[in-house]
This record gives structure tokens, sequence and C-alpha cells, in this order.
């Protein structure tokens, strides 16, 4: 129904953003809230999916229409629904997730949160060879404040990420210094090994 909305970044949490519209705040879920952080307050184009169910009506944004594809594509797989394809989304860099769907790397794929042997398999028989030229859009970093790593740490959790499997990855971010999306990246490479 939507293909983009093109509004002011208001508010950014761990799960979501929020955009105004012509005076109407749009909640859009993204796999990562902190890579829009250098454009609060800015006029932005965030390209969208709507998702309707019995009981919500809910926005998905993406940084750009490559992301928008690779969801679409995550979404069409057996057993991934919209809040696992934004963790897988937001625990890859893409080329690794494409990569890994192409060589039929299952283990690899059952790192992804909420994905098993089952829809990893599913994923190596629906996708394989689906994506062509698939490249990360372009995320900038914010300036480092203490608590950054919080944050990230609380949209691994809101992603579906275990605290045990986060306890172990931030004893050995803690004493670095880095952007919340600098830490969500890292944390999820190092859940990835």
């Amino acid at each position: 129904m939507y293909e983009y909305l093109k509004g002011t970044l208001v508010k950014i949490t761990p799960t979501y953003i929020v955009l105004d519209v012509s005076g109407v705040g749009y909640l859009l879920h993204v796999a990562n809230p902190y890579s829009f952080s250098n454009f609060v307050n800015a006029d932005i184009k965030v390209y969208v999916h709507q998702v309707i169910r019995d009981d919500a009506h809910t926005l998905y944004g993406f940084m750009g229409e490559t992301e928008k594809r690779l969801f679409l594509q995550l979404i069409s797989v057996s057993g991934i629904g919209p809040k696992s394809a934004l963790a897988i989304i937001a625990a890859d860099d893409n080329i690794g997730l494409v990569t890994a769907i192409d060589s039929g790397d299952i283990k690899y794929l059952t790192k992804f949160p909420g994905v098993g042997k089952k829809t990893a398999s599913q994923m190596v028989l629906d996708l394989e060879r689906k994506f062509e030229n698939v490249t990360t859009d372009v995320t900038t970093s914010q300036t480092v404040a203490s608590t950054e790593l919080d944050d990230a740490l609380e949209a691994l959790v809101a992603l579906g990420y275990k605290a045990t499997e986060l306890k172990k990855v931030q004893k050995k971010l803690e004493g670095t210094q880095d952007s919340t999306e600098g830490y969500i990246k890292t944390a999820l490479k190092l859940m990835m090994k």
C-alpha cells in the first residue's frame, strides 16, 4: 500500500522510530533504529511495508529499497515473520546472509534469533539465487556517550536475543567506545561467530 514516507524524524527508541509526516506521527519498526541517529529533526525518506493482522496494522521502515527488498524476501519464507526478518537484517551485512543462503550454509543461518535448522533449510530452498546485487545501505554513526552500550543491548533484546547471549558480548564491549549503532553491529558480529 505504501512505498515510502517523507517527513521529519522526531523520535528514536530501541525498537522503532517516529516519523512526523504533515503533523501525523508514524511509528515505524526498523532493524536498527540507531542507524537513523544522525537524522533526528531532519527531513528524510523512509521506505515502508505495512503488515495488516487481525489485531494490528504495523509499519516497518527501511533505510533504502535494498533493505526493503531483502525484508520482503525474508518474510516470504515459511517460519519467518516480520520481527525475525528485522532481526536478521540487523544482524548481518546482507552480503554474508546472501552468501550463506546461496551456499546452503545452514549452520550460519541458525545463528540468527528464531531461526532453527528447519527454517534455515527453508530459507535456502526458497531464496537460493534470488538475490541480485544485494549491497548494504549506507548508514551513519553518531558521537559516543556512556549510555550507547546500554541502548545497544536494549535494542538487541528487542530483536529477540537472550540475556545470556548478550552478557558474553557485553563483557567484550565494555571499556570500548563506539556509537549505539557501532555497538549493535559489533555485538551481532561477535554473536555470529
